[in-house]
């Protein structure tokens, strides 16, 4: 395979004002002249190689190529790179290079001249199979003809036309429809020019029109109507990044004229966020990093200067900056609202590597840094050799690989670019977004971000939580979608909202006080510079203080070994999953009379409630399912699926709770079995609404109920502290429950409804936590007023529905500060907190 003609070594203009030749250069920041390939290209050359395993699964042999559905065979531009770029490796691929090549070739060729665009045919009339539409035909068609452009030497002259007229008339479809939207793409709509960021931003929309322009505009610069291509794309790409209160003074020039007269579209808030589905949503606001980089591909493979927009994109460093501050540890934005499309990671990869190399971003440089240290962990992982996991479409895969391809080159390419842009420290990333922010009550959050943890409180329907991330780590708590972070649930109803927030300049530290009114009662939540933070409630619903555990078997990423280890009073435990993870549950128990079978949820794992496919019943020894046609009733179920699918014994049958009872935790199924009989376990078959926690009963009389089993396995604390992997601490102070572990959770208070006051620590080793629950807490003479002591900072919740004037009496620190008394006035349903000493 020919590898395309080398393209002049220039540096195009990518920054406002200077050329790339012209920025300074240093440590970190903007390199010399690149080169070798890099240590992330070779990684994304790696991980392309290895998923070749995954490509080749696809491969029809009897249809000559990869498949249509799920735009499977755009994994040809992937292929393409490796059969272009860097040393070809059968044995991590799988498959040799000439077998590669040809299943490239022939899938190119089919698949161009069946497009839509180079069939000439009529829309809907028939004799195409796929493309001729906005979204998202345009954006796979944009992945296709890179692939055929890479390849462009073994390629027929016809599959050459067929090729330039998906480029051609694409773009002349996209500039033809102005902001009017494509009728063929059913409810897609950018909303013209006008944009949207309340639940559901158009930035990718907007990126999406983009997309066939660009794609014109690289290989036909000279075409007639290659001007209104251009103009159309500044129009798109400037306007996806769109914030009128920023844009109308914004004088920055894209192609001579100022933002202020390119820009009219809103598609984030004025905190820099993107909604999508509702809530804040990562992937979505990542789109301003993914389509400048997908656009720019094609004009470094054409050989010809970049766009300026693509560069020059208003507030993207705004974007850019709530994604780091709401940052992990792998590189990417925190989903403390998302349901789903998180984990996704070979999405994630071109947004951070545009932002690096098209933007010359030392920080994002970072970000990517710390994103590849998952990738290849992630990539072997169950189902292996996939680059998307967990959640998403079956598309995102072979768009996965694209993006990986797309990656690989903008650093192989890199001195056509920025050169090498050098990654900030680790500590010096975290500084640079060190703080507390208030996104706003309608955004529902506030996030705190210091160098040992993220902190977030989120007050939006549905998401309701308070979470911890020690050490900025997603792989320990599970903070996404609904997911309890210290409060009982994510559906609970916020009737109020109060949110106090510092700043190292103006009080001396930075930090956070929330506090939510909610149907139930009051809870806080106050976040402090050094990571730690409070929790304070008084007292919403039983299982109170719940944290979610990921309990995954990952080799290379910190923490995924399988088990967690807890400690608290009388010594430490180490759980591993047991149930409660999906799939087939098999539960056994010691043989007991029943005639009623009852499966009680505890704890559903998605916001979906509870499905099963199948419940069964067996006694000792017997391979006789006794549940099999017997009677099912259940406290809920959606029409669709009744109770009885559940022991029908068909496997495409199930039952699942209704809808409106999705977010109610303790919804159960039961069976009557005819008769009693001796059973000792129970086979479960989760649809993908789960329950992860549950627990097996049996009744002589379908009334009264006793456990026979609780999964998964628990551990209960009698004591005032745990311990969580050495990482991190809790210390519960006036709780009157025990605390319960389970390798996937943390409750601080197992049991009924009753006030709590929680300090979470950081980065903590279990010796350090035992102390600070030892130590002496500080009291209040007001009842509902609580307050907390957490390295020397002194958190004060007002949970009342009045203002209150509260004394506060502080003991004496560890660290030798005296003991003091400190009066506090709130209003109602308020907190505060003090620096060490203040109020001596």
């Amino acid at each position: 395979m020919a590898t395309p003609t080398p393209f002049p070594r220039r540096r195009f203009l990518l920054a406002s004002g200077a050329t790339a030749a012209g920025l300074a250069l240093g440590t970190p920041g903007i390199g010399a002249a690149a080169s070798g390939p890099g240590p992330e290209a070779l990684l994304y050359h790696r991980l392309l190689l290895r998923h070749t395993r995954w490509v080749e699964t696809q491969w029809d042999d009897a249809a000559g190529r990869y498949p249509l559905a799920d735009f499977g065979f755009v994994s040809v531009l992937g292929n393409a790179v490796l059969l272009t770029h860097g040393t070809y490796d059968a044995d991590l691929a799988g498959v040799d290079r000439d077998t590669l090549a040809d299943h490239t070739v022939r899938t190119i060729r089919h698949f161009a001249a069946t497009n839509f665009w180079a069939t000439g045919a009529t829309w809907g009339g028939g004799g195409y199979e796929w493309g001729g539409r906005v979204f998202w035909d345009g954006t796979f068609e944009s992945y296709f003809v890179a692939a055929a452009r890479l390849l462009w030497d073994d390629l027929d002259a016809a599959t050459r036309a067929h090729v330039d007229a998906i480029a051609v008339r694409g773009a002349q479809y996209v500039a033809g429809l102005g902001a009017g939207e494509d009728p063929r793409s059913g409810g897609w709509s950018s909303n013209g020019l006008t944009g949207g960021h309340r639940g559901d931003s158009k930035i990718e929309e907007m990126g999406a029109k983009s997309m066939p322009l660009a794609t014109g505009l690289a290989y036909h610069p000279g075409h007639a109507d290659a001007p209104a291509w251009r103009e159309w794309l500044t129009r798109w790409m400037s306007n996806m990044t769109g914030l009128p209160s920023a844009d109308r003074e914004n004088g920055t020039l894209i192609d001579g004229r100022p933002v202020s007269e390119w820009n009219t579209a809103q598609n984030m808030y004025e905190g820099h966020v993107v909604e999508n589905h509702g809530t804040y949503a990562p992937m979505y606001q990542q789109s301003t990093g993914a389509y400048p980089g997908r656009n720019a591909l094609h004009f470094l493979i054409a050989g010809a200067p970049l766009p300026e927009v693509l560069a020059k994109q208003p507030n993207a460093a705004g974007l850019w900056h709530t994604m780091t501050h709401l940052g992990t540890a792998a590189g990417l934005s925190s989903h403390p609202m998302v349901a789903d499309r998180y984990h996704l990671y070979g999405r994630d990869v071109l947004p951070l590597t545009w932002r690096r190399m098209g933007q010359a971003d030392p920080y994002t440089a970072r970000a990517e840094r710390m994103l590849a240290a998952h990738l290849e962990p992630y990539l072997a992982y169950p189902p292996e050799n996939r680059l998307t996991k967990f959640s998403g479409e079956p598309k995102y895969e072979p768009e996965a690989r694209a993006e990986v391809a797309i990656a690989y080159l903008l650093h192989v390419w890199r001195d056509r670019l920025h050169g090498d842009v050098r990654p900030v420290s680790e500590a010096r990333y975290w500084a640079s977004v060190t703080g507390a922010t208030d996104y706003g009550a309608e955004v529902g959050l506030v996030a705190h971000q210091s160098a040992q943890a993220l902190a977030m409180a989120v007050s939006k329907a549905g998401h309701v939580k308070f979470a911890f991330l020690p050490e900025h780590d997603d792989w320990l708590f599970d903070v996404t979608g609904a997911a309890p972070a210290f409060l009982p649930g994510t559906a609970l109803a916020v009737t109020g909202r109060r949110v106090a927030r510092y700043t190292r300049a103006a009080d001396g530290f930075d930090g956070s006080a929330t506090v939510l009114r909610l149907a139930q009662g009051t809870a806080g939540y106050a976040t402090l510079p050094t990571g730690a933070v409070v929790y304070a409630t008084s007292g919403l619903a039983a299982d109170e203080g719940r944290l979610r555990l990921h309990t995954l078997t990952m080799p290379g990423v910190r923490g995924l070994d399988g088990d967690r280890t807890f400690h608290g009073p009388g010594g430490a435990v180490t759980l591993a999953p047991d149930g409660g993870d999906g799939g087939v549950d098999e539960v056994r128990f010691p043989a007991v009379a029943a005639r009623h079978v009852r499966i009680l949820g505890a704890r559903p794992a998605t916001q979906y409630g509870y499905s099963l496919w199948r419940v069964e019943v067996y006694a000792p020894g017997s391979a006789t399912d006794l549940a099999r046609g017997r009677t099912a009733t259940a406290s809920s179920a959606d029409p669709a699926y009744p109770p009885p699918h559940a022991t029908d014994g068909d496997p495409a049958t199930r039952w699942a709770v209704a809808r409106a009872e999705r977010p109610r935790a303790d919804s159960w199924l039961a069976v009557d079995l005819g008769a009693e009989q001796r059973v000792d376990r129970v086979l479960l078959g989760w649809e993908a609404a789960y329950g992860a926690e549950y627990r097996v009963q049996v009744s002589a009389d379908g009334t009264g109920w006793r456990d026979v089993a609780a999964v998964p396995t628990a551990h209960r604390f009698t004591g005032n502290w745990v311990n969580v992997d050495d990482r991190a601490g809790f210390v519960v102070r006036g709780g009157s429950n025990p605390i319960r572990v389970t390798a996937g959770s943390v409750t601080l208070s197992a049991g009924p409804d009753a006030p709590l006051i929680a300090e979470g620590y950081p980065a903590q080793r279990a010796g350090r936590t035992r102390a600070l629950a030892a130590a002496p807490a500080p009291t209040t003479d007001v009842p509902d007023v609580a307050a907390a002591l957490a390295d020397g900072h002194l958190a004060v919740f007002n949970l009342t529905d009045a203002p209150v004037r509260a004394t506060v009496h502080v003991p004496a620190g560890t660290d030798g500060e005296p003991a003091r008394t400190v009066r506090v006035d709130l209003p109602a349903a308020a907190a505060t907190i003090l620096p060490p000493a203040s109020g001596a």
